[in-house]
């Protein structure tokens, strides 16, 4: 056979007698998920899939296992103990299989238990083996987190008013040694720059420091790892991974909301790492207060650190970004068309940025100068899907006018039922045609808590369904708004 069957064979025959001392148990539990990664110059390697494996093998095993190798072979000088991935396990299962079955063919003795005569001991007692805890990481953290885009960084980032308090505490976030605040909630509407902060963070983190675990993913995933897990009963991996990284990023975490045995899972991962002191960066679409769908314990906790909203752009940002953007892009787009993209487009940054792709692709392609003309005939779609924004001062005029109420009595504490439910809708359709957050529709109407417009929200829901003639105003006034 060859050296490297040979090394498996005995890896074979280690494994048939820690079977027959310890029992089905035991070799079930701990032994069989080991496997033989390779041997070089004295040192072999075994692999195990989580580092709770790999230290209670080494506490409760590791004497004997020492032991047995020496009786294999007294050349090897070191055994290693590696966390691998779940495809270098697979692959290397299927080598030792073979050795296995070589080795039977060979009349050595099988994994079944029969020991065999050692190997290169020529009558001698022979030193002990020491064993070496090694991880690797990279394996099984690139299998964890999402690809970080390279574009996505905080010298990329452009700061004004609207996220100036964001991108501060996420530059903290990056830059401190230990957590400054934990978690780290980052919320706002769709396209406005919470993606960019945390992969921002993620980048400067290993560049400055690459031996820490930075785990970047959606809520989407860190779900479909949970009930990968579950399926292949390997929930135990799945919770030492996620709990041994030194900063966890949970991307849209509004996705778990409903989903009761994620929410479980992830609340023990949030306190176990809370308590090792490892920094949670989390991003919403909403403020933990404002979450739907999520148990009372999470919203606590999720509200335990920093919340950072990431307010609307506004027209000098926008423009901001459009001239970085161009730059970045080798484009020379002059400052009227830069303007004009800044005051037309108003909804989120990706749109002004695709926007502004578009227009300097067609121009190269077609070969036509860029200018406002142009502008105004390549992105005529996206113009006009910004041009009519409904606006909460509107819905609020719109609606006094339709109850036949004093536009002041929007904002005032007047709690009369003939005001009270007209501001009740008001408040209903502010959050069905406006991109507002809670607090932000509350502060519009005279500084009310975000609690009252979940309530004059849930109201309006219900009486909706018993009563058509409300039904019919909200559905009147909803065509006039947007028409």
């Amino acid at each position: 056979m060859e050296r490297s069957e040979v090394r498996s064979a005995q890896w074979a025959r280690v494994r048939g007698r820690l079977r027959a001392e310890f029992g089905d148990g035991v070799f079930r539990s701990w032994i069989k998920p080991m496997t033989f990664v390779g041997c070089d110059a004295g040192t072999v390697r075994i692999g195990v899939p989580t580092r709770f494996l790999r230290d209670r093998v080494s506490a409760q095993y590791g004497d004997r296992l020492r032991c047995l190798w020496t009786e294999e072979d007294d050349g090897v000088q070191e055994i290693d103990l590696v966390v691998i991935s779940a495809m270098a396990q697979r692959a290397a299962e299927e080598e030792a299989r073979k050795a296995t079955h070589a080795a039977e063919a060979n009349g050595e003795a099988s994994a079944a238990g029969e020991p065999a005569a050692p190997a290169g001991t020529n009558g001698h007692a022979a030193a002990r083996p020491s064993i070496r805890v090694v991880q690797n990481e990279d394996d099984w953290i690139d299998t964890l987190s999402a690809p970080l885009d390279q574009r996505l960084t905080f010298d990329n980032f452009v700061s004004g008013k609207p996220n100036e308090f964001a991108h501060a505490a996420c530059r903290r976030a990056a830059e401190a040694e230990r957590p400054p605040f934990n978690p780290l909630f980052l919320y706002g509407g769709v396209g406005l720059g919470k993606t960019h902060l945390m992969h921002a963070i993620a980048w400067h983190i290993r560049e400055r420091d690459p031996h820490r675990r930075v785990v970047y993913l959606s809520a989407e995933k860190f779900m479909y790892q949970f009930i990968r897990a579950v399926r292949f009963r390997d929930t135990m991996a799945f919770k030492e991974q996620f709990r041994s990284v030194h900063v966890l990023m949970v991307d849209d975490v509004q996705f778990i909301c409903g989903r009761e045995s994620t929410q479980e899972e992830f609340f023990h991962t949030f306190n176990a790492l809370i308590d090792q002191n490892r920094q949670i960066v989390i991003s919403a679409d909403k403020s933990p207060a404002d979450l739907e769908g999520l148990e009372e314990r999470m919203r606590s906790r999720l509200g335990w650190g920093l919340v950072a909203d990431i307010h609307p752009t506004t027209y000098e940002l926008r423009h901001s970004i459009l001239e970085a953007k161009a730059d970045q892009m080798g484009a020379k787009v002059p400052v009227q068309v830069l303007e004009f993209l800044a005051a037309k487009i108003t909804s989120n940054v990706r749109e002004l940025e695709g926007a502004l792709l578009r227009l300097t692709a067609h121009a190269d392609l077609v070969g036509r100068p860029i200018s406002v003309d142009t502008a105004q005939e390549v992105l005529r779609d996206v113009l006009r899907a910004n041009d009519r924004k409904v606006t909460i001062e509107e819905i609020q005029k719109r609606v006094a006018e339709h109850y036949n109420i004093r536009l002041a009595d929007m904002h005032s504490p007047r709690r009369a039922r003939a005001v009270a439910r007209p501001r009740q809708v008001a408040m209903y359709l502010s959050k069905q045609l406006t991109s507002r957050s809670l607090p932000e529709i509350g502060r519009k109407f005279g500084g009310r808590d975000h609690t009252t417009v979940m309530h004059a929200v849930r109201k309006i829901e219900e009486l909706r369904a018993g009563d058509n003639g409300l039904s019919e105003d909200i559905d009147l006034l909803r065509r006039m708004l947007e028409n």
